[in-house]
This record gives structure tokens, sequence and C-alpha cells, in this order.
């Protein structure tokens, strides 16, 4: 799966990584908890979160996470886009609720972490 696939899959809007939007996705994990997601195996993950903050930012920096998906229609500040585009992170927005993302994104192929 693949950023352009998640967008389409959830009629999303990408703030910033649209360079990017090919790059593979291989799993998913979902959390507002940034201290549960320093825990897992990042490579070519989508980190699904309703938590809107420059901390989920910085949090997948540390992570090297590729990608961030936030729900419920949160909003992206631009301390936040910023640092992401530093990053070469692809950010998507989308106003379903993570419970709805997460059943969509696992039915369509999406695998998660655990």
């Amino acid at each position: 799966m693949t950023p352009k696939d998640i967008i389409q899959l959830l009629d999303a809007h990408c703030i910033c990584g649209e360079e990017h939007l090919q790059r593979n996705v291989r799993n998913a994990f979902a959390a507002d908890l940034m201290s549960d997601v320093l825990r897992v195996d990042t490579s070519e993950m989508l980190l699904i979160t309703g938590m809107a903050n420059l901390q989920v930012i910085r949090t997948a920096e540390m992570s090297d996470i590729p990608f961030i998906l936030f729900v419920r229609g949160k909003m992206v500040t631009p301390e936040m886009e910023a640092l992401a585009r530093e990053n070469d992170m692809v950010v998507l927005t989308c106003p379903q609720s993570m419970f709805k993302v997460c059943g969509e994104l696992y039915k369509a192929g999406l695998q998660p972490i655990y």
C-alpha cells in the first residue's frame, strides 16, 4: 500500500510529502500515547493518531516514522508541517474516527505492527 492508496481509500488530504506518495507503507500503528509509539518497529510504518501537536512530529522524527495520518479532522499547524517537511515525512489528514480508519486500512490489506 502507498500513501496515494490511503488518500483514495479514506478521502484523505495530503498536508506535505507529496513527492513521496508512491513509497511503500508496510504496516500501521494507531496510538495517541507517544510513549507507546517509541516502542515499536517503525520502518515503512504509518502512524495513525488523533493527537495533533508538535510532539507527534518529534516522536516520528526520533523513531524514523515516514508516514503520519491524523484522524478526526485534526488540524496540522504550520510548525508541525515545517518540521515534517524538514524530515521528508508524508503527513495526511482525514475526517474519520481512528476506529473506522484502522478497520478500513486493515480490510484493504495494511498489516498491523502486532
